[in-house]
């Protein structure tokens, strides 16, 4: 069962991180027919849905894109702000998705932000209790981490449906706007999809791990 739950956690984010680079690096060499760069088509979205304060910036790093909602910011890869792909403009409409969530207080991404402090404490503590609880063999401090990895897992499963609602905003604001032509509609959705599948992986292997741990805490109960 440990080789089949390690081949899982092991092989599953590696996947993810194989087939979106690789869809990325394909339909990052092909050109919309509009030819609008990342910038361009962030820009455009964002003026249609009355988003005039939304800067557009570039940002240093490969896939290094997101919006900042404290700072009201889109920030684009280099590559996706200054290039005309598909890849660019699917990534650069799922980033101003999350702009569009903001200012229409999705309370998927409201509860998401809330989150953020609480997951960022308990991913940095709870391994320190989860560990001393295995040690020691004390299920009391094991199950304080895992409480504290919970917060985390909740975070997780949270994130998809952010994600899965900004890439749907992504695509019928391209196809609105004509930013992508109907047959750039399927490439630019395997790009979004590629995308999202990192963070399913990330969610699935949470998951595992948290009833990992459980079943850990389960056996030292029934040892005391």
């Amino acid at each position: 069962m440990y080789i089949v739950y390690f081949a899982i956690i092991m092989i599953l984010p590696l996947y993810a991180q194989m087939k979106v680079k690789g869809t990325y690096k394909k339909f990052a060499k092909e050109r919309t027919m509009k030819g609008q760069t990342g910038a361009e088509v962030a820009r455009a979205i964002l003026d249609a849905n009355g988003l005039y304060d939304v800067r557009v910036v570039p940002t240093q790093g490969v896939l290094s894109d997101h919006y900042n909602p404290a700072t009201k910011t889109v920030a684009l890869s280099e590559s996706n702000f200054n290039e005309a792909s598909i890849a660019g403009a699917a990534v650069a409409a799922h980033e101003v998705g999350h702009a569009i969530q903001h200012k229409e207080a999705y309370s998927m991404l409201t509860l998401r932000s809330k989150l953020v402090p609480v997951a960022n404490i308990s991913s940095n503590a709870s391994w320190i209790f989860v560990m001393i609880g295995i040690f020691a063999s004390s299920s009391g401090w094991l199950l304080l981490g895992i409480a504290l990895l919970a917060a985390g897992v909740v975070f997780q499963l949270v994130t998809l449906p952010v994600e899965f609602d900004a890439s749907k905003r992504a695509l019928v604001q391209m196809n609105s706007l004509g930013i992508i032509t109907n047959e750039e509609e399927r490439p630019a959705r395997k790009v979004l999809s590629a995308a999202a599948l990192t963070y399913v992986a990330a969610a699935a292997v949470a998951v595992l791990e948290l009833l990992r741990l459980i079943l850990i805490y389960t056996g030292m109960r029934s040892d005391d």
